[in-house]
């Protein structure tokens, strides 16, 4: 193949990736979404409507965002970084409790990401301007489907509380264009 034909079937390929719309999670019923939220003030710390969610999927599994949508709230910013904190240390020990208890046990990827063993799942913390974030990352294909399975249904579950991202704002929204 010629190198100018390379070129142009490359670009074709790469204009059609950043073209395509951000399909979002198909969101849970207004009835479903209640519940979560009832379920998630007893283990969030921080109001659900104060915050906003982001949950941006990589190559290699995927960013959680906790933002104040106030980022004057001290209070609420507070509350995510200490919940945040302690949760990631529970998902780097495979305790995924919390989510289980909000979004049930079958939640999608839940079984799949308490089932890895030492050292497959990375969990890093971050403290953000306006929050926090955990990323999560693996090598093993199955482990980083769940991780994007897990994210799908807490997108769905929290509905306008959570916002699909996507890693280095290639294709989507990033944390500061959400408030």
């Amino acid at each position: 193949m010629h190198p100018i034909n390379k070129i142009v079937l490359f670009s074709s390929a790469l204009l059609s990736l950043i073209s395509s719309p951000v399909v979002p999670a198909q969101t849970a019923s207004p009835e479903r979404q209640k519940e979560i939220s009832e379920r998630g003030s007893h283990v969030m710390p921080f109001e659900l409507a104060q915050t906003q969610h982001i949950f941006s999927k990589t190559e290699t599994g995927g960013r959680q965002q906790v933002i104040a949508r106030d980022p004057n709230n001290s209070e609420q910013i507070t509350l995510i970084r200490r919940h945040l904190t302690q949760i990631a240390g529970e998902f780097a020990r495979g305790d995924f409790s919390g989510p289980e208890k909000i979004h049930g046990q079958a939640m999608p990827g839940l079984a799949a990401l308490r089932a890895a063993k030492p050292g497959q799942l990375h969990v890093q913390y971050k403290d953000l301007p306006d929050g926090a974030e955990i990323t999560y990352s693996a090598q093993d294909q199955p482990l980083i489907t769940a991780i994007h399975q897990w994210f799908d249904a807490q997108l769905s579950d929290h509905g306008p509380d959570a916002a699909p991202g996507m890693d280095h704002g290639t294709m989507g929204i990033s944390h500061k264009n959400t408030c």
